[in-house]
C-alpha cells in the first residue's frame, strides 16, 4: 500500500526574506534604541508590506552617510531610510511610489531675532546633517559645498544639538525628524521656519537599479493594498498623530 501523501502541515515552507537597511538616528521615522531595537514609522511600514505580501525583512542599522554603497555592494536588498527621491539618486537605484511627503525645516533658538526665512542664514553658521538634501540645499545657498560655514554631522540630531549648545546659528532638516526632537527632546526655547522657498520632498524606497524588479514590485503592490485597507492611515497616526500628510 503506497504511503498517503504528506499533510499540509508537514509540507516544507519557506518565506523569501530581504535585508533592509535604515538610517539609524532618524527618529521618529527611523532609529535604532540602545538595546539595540530598530524602530519607528518605516520599520512598521515595511513590517507591514511583508505581511501582505507574504515576505520577510530583516532589519540593520547605519549611519546615513554611505547607506546607498550598501545596496549598490548587494549587502542590503533595499533601503527604506526616508530618501528623498530626486533625478540624480534615480540613475543609481530604482525607487518605490512615494510614501512620504516631507519639507525642508529650519531650526534657530527662539532669541535668534535675525532668522526669518532661508536667504537669512546665507551668513550663518549652520550645522547639516551629512549627504541629505538639506546638506544639498544649504551647499547652494553658500555657493559652495566647502563653505567654511557650515558643519557636516553624522546625525541630524547632532545638527540639532549644535543649535541648542550655540555651536551653530541654525540647522535645516526634514520637518518630520525636526519637530520630533523639538517636541521630545530640548527644554530651550526653538523656534522653527519652513520658508516658501522649500519645495515638497518624497520619500521612496529604495532598491538596486535594474537587478530587482521582482522585490521592487512587492514593495509598490504592498504599499498600494496596505492604503487600501486603512492599514497605512494607522501606522501614520500612531507616529505622527492627525497631522496631514
Amino acid at each position: 500500500m503506497p504511503n498517503p501523501p504528506p499533510s499540509v502541515e508537514e509540507k516544507p515552507t519557506t518565506t523569501k526574506t530581504y535585508k533592509v537597511v535604515v538610517d539609524q538616528a532618524f527618529p521618529p521615522f527611523e532609529w535604532q534604541k540602545e538595546n539595540g531595537e530598530i524602530t519607528g514609522f518605516s520599520v512598521d511600514l515595511m513590517e507591514a508590506i511583508a505581511i501582505d505580501q507574504g515576505i520577510k525583512f530583516e532589519f540593520a542599522a547605519a549611519p546615513f552617510k554611505g547607506i546607498f554603497d550598501r545596496l549598490d555592494t548587494g549587502e542590503v536588498d533595499a533601503i527604506s531610510a526616508s530618501i528623498t527621491i530626486t533625478e540624480e539618486r534615480k540613475k543609481r537605484m530604482d525607487f518605490s511610489t512615494p510614501y512620504f511627503e516631507a519639507t525642508q525645516m529650519i531650526l534657530v533658538k527662539d532669541g535668534n531675532a535675525d532668522v526669518f526665512s532661508f536667504e537669512d542664514l546665507k551668513d550663518k553658521q549652520i550645522s547639516v546633517n551629512e549627504d541629505t538634501t538639506s546638506d544639498e540645499l544649504v551647499s547652494k545657498l553658500k555657493g559652495s559645498a566647502n563653505d567654511s560655514t557650515i558643519k557636516r554631522t553624522k546625525s541630524i540630531e547632532s545638527a540639532c544639538n549644535d543649535v541648542v549648545n550655540s555651536v551653530a546659528d541654525a540647522t535645516v532638516g526634514d520637518n518630520g525628524v525636526i519637530l520630533y526632537y523639538v517636541d521630545n527632546t530640548y527644554s530651550v526655547k526653538l523656534r522653527t521656519i519652513v520658508d516658501p522657498s522649500f519645495e515638497k520632498e518624497e520619500y521612496g524606497i529604495a532598491v538596486r537599479k535594474n537587478r530587482d524588479d521582482e522585490l521592487l514590485t512587492k514593495i509598490d503592490t504592498g504599499l498600494e493594498n496596505i492604503r487600501k485597507k486603512g492599514i497605512y492611515e494607522q501606522i501614520r497616526q500612531k507616529w505622527f498623530g492627525k497631522q496631514n500628510n
